[in-house]
């Protein structure tokens, strides 16, 4: 016996010398993947923090706009007045705008850069904007210009006089018009069901452009995969339609009265009180306009009205059913959650769940992170499959149970990323649809008493694409990324980056507590992805250099191993432990002994930080059995086979 302690010792000793000597030669290495981001530096605008610093500015604009549907024609088109507010310390000459709608020209940008077999944010090409009547004004008695210049979706408005810095105000105004398309790069369009056409409504007015302290104005064209970067302000908005239509929008109706009859205000005050869903147009009703509309000819005009949002979308048809319930709110306010389909939708098993799923999605978010800001929360039917807008979700109309459970709880999501933080979509897709990913995870978890599952709980499932020599780094922007990768640069690893974050590295209660603070501070603001990760280090008291490093600027992969587990003197087992993958990690152990007891022990990520190999002794006065690394299996490690002892690799010999 004592022989084979010998034999043991020093093989462990060769081990460790050799240890020693990779280590030596890795130690530039292993420094690289522990070296510190710039993000720490901190700016009069924005702090190493990560909070708004004490220059922090950013500009706004608010909206007035009228537009009238012909539904003969497949156009919409009106007027559209904007106030900008030019809160940045620099005088602006002019402002540019974008102009998305132009994305469905056969020339655009966006249509040439598309792969002839198409893809999902194929388009119509026969539409476009016509405008009309452009006048810029700086203050109230400066003089009007009419100069401007249009390229592609984006449109550059000068003015007579520069607009003053530090509070300087201008307005500009124009007529549009624009062909409706049936393609909207699955985000608008129309769809013809059986009692008419739906109307989804998205990118339709003229919008300004962000200019912030960081790259000046955000220009970039509307092409596909990038979504969108819109500063905040006030939105008033009236939408004219045939009298039989409704009109669902962001935001609250400011004219119930002169739009909905006697009738189906008295079910709106009903369903404003109740956390069951209420028919405000039932599926029997559809098209009996002498009870669901105040007028039989002619037209009638909507208006909503919104403030401190980013954007705003409608939806028109004659078609929609139409029901609603109450949303209970943490500060006690109540709003009211709507959904609109048609009869291709309705079913139990269908959209007849939506107002249901609508509610649990915004009570869960505004409980758990931030509350809801919006007066009414609207999920319509569409040929989309999915997209979101302030207050309002364009859903596929064919979507059941779990799928549309689904879309409508990540949809409704991004109410709180982009819309409440807002970030930049069209280049920073994870900041969104990431964050985003990873909170549905947890809302689909306590939907119903866990109804419906949630594939972040299996994050191993993903390693072939992790391991892909195709795979691309969470930082790709949208329009650049390989489409058929979007789906995980963009949703899932960056959400299971949080999940790793909240659930194995930081711990529950040190991520909720940063995650929330990020939320608040950065609620209505325009944070970088700099500015988040510093928040989340310094509320989390935890420097992460080593994983946005690893996890969120690269490619690289975590495997952690159990090379051997060894006998060391009695009541002494040495663990060999190593980092064969590209990503340092903190190591969880469960140890089982004999007796069928089961320990737990974290080793810090600093084990690495001189090399890739590591033993960690464990004393006791039991044997051990077995061992697992991440026993929860919430790391993504790319080789399950080596995080176990004993395994087909290893003996347990005496």
């Amino acid at each position: 016996m004592k022989n084979v302690w010998r034999k043991i010792f020093l093989s462990c000793s060769l081990v460790g010398m050799l240890t020693a000597v990779d280590a030596q030669q890795a130690t530039t290495t292993q420094q690289e993947k522990f070296n510190e981001f710039t993000y720490r530096q901190g700016s009069p605008f924005r702090t190493a923090m990560g909070t708004p610093g004490h220059q922090y500015w950013q500009n706004g604009a608010d909206y007035v706009m009228e537009v009238e549907l012909d539904e003969d024609e497949h156009t919409l088109g009106g007027t559209v007045t904007i106030t900008y507010h030019n809160n940045s310390p620099m005088d602006l000459d002019f402002v540019w705008l974008h102009m998305e709608q132009n994305r469905f020209k056969e020339d655009s940008r966006g249509t040439l850069t598309t792969p002839i077999q198409g893809n999902r944010y194929s388009g119509d090409t026969d539409g476009g904007y016509e405008i009309e009547n452009v006048s810029a004004r700086v203050g109230r008695r400066g003089g009007s210009s009419s100069r401007h210049l249009i390229d592609d979706t984006r449109m550059q408005v000068f003015f007579d006089e520069p607009i003053p810095a530090n509070g300087g105000q201008a307005t500009i105004s124009m007529d549009f018009k624009f062909k409706i398309p049936v393609q909207g790069m699955d985000r608008m369009g129309r769809l013809e069901v059986e009692d008419g056409v739906i109307y989804a409504l998205a990118q339709w007015y003229p919008k300004v452009a962000v200019f912030d302290d960081v790259t000046g104005w955000n220009v970039e064209p509307y092409l596909g995969a990038g979504e969108f970067y819109l500063g905040y302000g006030e939105f008033d908005y009236k939408v004219t339609v045939p009298f039989d239509h409704i009109v669902v929008g962001s935001g609250a109706l400011q004219n119930t009265n002169q739009v909905v009859p006697r009738e189906l205000q008295n079910r709106l005050s009903r369903a404003a009180d109740s956390d069951s869903t209420v028919y405000i147009i039932s599926p029997d009703e559809v098209g009996n306009t002498s009870l669901t509309r105040p007028r039989q000819d002619g037209k009638v005009t909507w208006h909503y009205k919104i403030s401190n949002s980013r954007d705003v979308a409608f939806a028109s048809s004659k078609a929609f059913i139409w029901d609603a319930a109450r949303i209970n709110l943490p500060s006690g306010k109540k709003i009211i959650a709507q959904s609109a389909y048609p009869k291709e939708s309705d079913g139990e098993d269908a959209w007849s769940r939506s107002t249901e799923y609508s509610k649990a999605s915004i009570e869960h978010y505004s409980e758990k992170w931030y509350e809801y800001p919006y007066p009414a929360a609207v999920n319509v039917a569409a040929d989309i499959g999915g997209m979101e807008y302030p207050g309002l979700n364009f859903c596929g109309y064919e979507s059941t149970g779990e799928s549309l459970w689904g879309v409508t709880d990540h949809e409704f999501g991004h109410n709180w990323f982009p819309m409440i933080v807002g970030t930049n979509e069209r280049r920073y897709a994870w900041m969104d649809e990431g964050f985003n990913t990873f909170i549905n995870h947890y809302s689909t978890l306590d939907f119903n008493e866990g109804e419906y599952s949630s594939t972040l709980n299996q994050t191993r499932r993903f390693t072939n694409w992790l391991t892909s020599k195709d795979r691309e780094g969470i930082d790709t922007y949208p329009d650049v990324a390989n489409v058929r990768n979007l789906g995980m640069i963009a949703y899932m690893k960056p959400a299971m980056g949080l999940i790793m974050l909240r659930e194995y590295i930081l711990g529950e209660e040190r991520f909720d507590n940063a995650f929330k603070s990020y939320i608040k501070t950065w609620a209505f603001k325009h944070p970088q992805p700099n500015d988040f990760f510093n928040h989340m280090e310094n509320v989390a008291g935890e420097n992460l250099s080593w994983f946005w490093n690893g996890w969120f600027y690269g490619t690289e992969n975590i495997d952690l191993a159990i090379d051997g587990v060894y006998p060391y003197g009695p009541g002494n087992y040495v663990v060999a432990i190593s980092n064969r993958g590209g990503i340092p990690m903190p190591v969880l152990m469960e140890i089982t002994f004999d007796d069928g007891s089961k320990e737990r022990k974290m080793l810090p990520v600093e084990i690495w930080q001189r090399g890739d190999s590591w033993n960690h002794m464990i004393s006791t006065d039991k044997k051990v059995t077995s061992i697992q690394i991440d026993p929860d299996r919430i790391l993504p490690d790319i080789n399950s086979s080596n995080d176990r002892w004993p395994s087909d690799l290893y003996s347990n010999e005496d």
